[in-house]
């Protein structure tokens, strides 16, 4: 996936197009924590400028006023924070799987004031689901104090696992589903949840592969990551006791 070059913001705090995602002068700071915000990535400049008309002439975007009630967010939108994102350390996340199962890897990049940290890796066989989870934790562990932490994630196998209680609930019910089951992928929900108790995480859910720069660039880490020569095997997945998903 080429990268873009060009960052059009349709709706959020200075509307235009930008030439860079990170930084103080970057299209983030217009549209992180920004309600109703409006953006995407592009080629060209010409795109960019055809978006920001587009969305201002033929889309009318209605911005919730404070204290209105809030709608449940469904399987298709971007779930809608219910605090201020804009003083948190942002972390986009990603994981790729070539076959689910297969060769594996993951992706994360976290937005600091000195610059953006890029990390990733890979496992020879493993699932699109492990590589998600990683993605949060290795993002997490890299935050040295208990911080505030918006984390976006295109994985709605683990932003609802967080934010509507099912990993907590499998937990504490020995790792049992409310169908009977087993919960899978135990060794990563441990280690998420007890990320999670250490730091202020938000998880906000992004589509993905919809011009989201931080998200594209996670998956350009993680597949990258999964095409690596000569990955080593993924012990939680290969020597798991239900290695299906």
């Amino acid at each position: 996936m080429a990268n873009k070059k060009y960052y059009a913001v349709a709706v959020g705090r200075q509307p235009g197009i930008y030439t860079q995602w990170f930084g103080e002068a970057g299209a983030q700071n217009q549209v992180v924590g920004f309600q109703g915000a409006r953006y995407k990535g592009f080629q060209t400049r010409e795109e960019a400028r055809d978006f920001i008309r587009d969305r201002c002439s033929g889309e009318k975007i209605r911005v919730k006023p404070p204290g209105q009630s809030k709608t449940r967010p469904t399987a298709t939108s971007t779930v809608k924070p219910d605090v201020s994102l804009a003083d948190r350390t942002i972390i986009y996340t990603d994981g790729s799987s070539l076959g689910n199962p297969g060769p594996g890897g993951y992706g994360a990049v976290i937005s600091l004031p000195e610059g953006n940290r890029e990390l990733s890796g890979g496992f020879r066989k493993t699932t699109n689901n492990r590589m998600e989870l990683l993605a949060c934790i290795v993002g997490l562990e890299q935050l040295e104090s208990p911080s505030a932490v918006a984390l976006y994630s295109d994985s709605r196998y683990v932003v609802d696992g967080i934010t509507r209680g099912w990993a907590r609930r499998w937990r504490q019910n020995n790792w049992s589903k409310g169908s009977g089951g087993k919960a899978l992928n135990i060794d990563l929900w441990e280690r998420l949840l007890s990320l999670c108790d250490r730091h202020d995480v938000h998880f906000v859910w992004v589509k993905g592969h919809a011009g989201n720069p931080g998200n594209e660039r996670c998956d350009q880490l993680a597949t990258q990551a999964a095409n690596r020569p000569d990955l080593p095997a993924d012990d939680g997945y290969e020597t798991g006791p239900s290695p299906t998903s």
